[in-house]
């Protein structure tokens, strides 16, 4: 699978995985320094069943763990992984 990159504009962002000329993504809102709301997850049709999406999220973990922030899923898929990784419950807000 192909790097993961965070893109930030202002006060929105995301997390993207590029191949083929496709995006995958996570979009999300930052609400403080110390926390975001995951709000969208979009995966086009040619990355179903690759793990594309669980790899946002993982990245999104990462992320919240190393700079110190939490993370609301808003986000249906994002609340879903949430609950099948009870490991990562220190990087969430709920």
């Amino acid at each position: 699978m192909t790097e993961i990159v965070k893109e930030l504009n202002g006060h929105k962002g995301r997390y993207v995985l590029r191949r083929n000329g496709e995006e995958a993504e996570v979009t999300f809102s930052v609400t403080s320094p110390t926390l975001i709301i995951a709000d969208h997850t979009g995966v086009p049709d040619s990355f179903r069943g690759t793990g594309a999406g669980l790899a946002l999220v993982e990245a999104m973990v990462a992320d919240a763990r190393a700079s110190g922030f939490k993370i609301m899923p808003l986000c249906p898929f994002v609340n879903a992984q949430r609950k099948k990784h009870p490991e990562w419950a220190d990087a969430f807000s709920v």
